[in-house]
């Protein structure tokens, strides 16, 4: 029985591939809220970034993340979004 390969994703930041569960999930959930989903199962549109908190900082200046979740990002929800990158392990 031939081996599955893992899901690839390309990571807003540095725009490189890596496996879907090497990264974090930034999901606009139908309501319009915008937040990171752990499990990867929420339900809207998804934007994937590399667990570090660069990656995310240049996916939010250069509006890949914006344009991704075809949303407006306030800065509050950045910065939230920021810390718990940080605090992640």
């Amino acid at each position: 029985m031939p081996t599955r390969n893992p899901p690839m994703r390309l990571c807003l930041g540095c725009g490189q591939q890596r496996q879907k569960r090497e990264l974090v999930r930034v999901v606009r959930t139908p309501e319009g809220e915008v937040r990171i989903d752990p499990t990867g199962k929420l339900s809207g549109r998804g934007a994937y970034v590399c667990p570090d908190a660069d990656c995310l900082r240049r996916a939010v200046k250069n509006q890949r993340l914006s344009r991704a979740l075809e949303v407006e990002l306030p800065s509050d929800i950045v910065a939230a979004l920021s810390a718990r990158l940080e605090a992640a392990p």
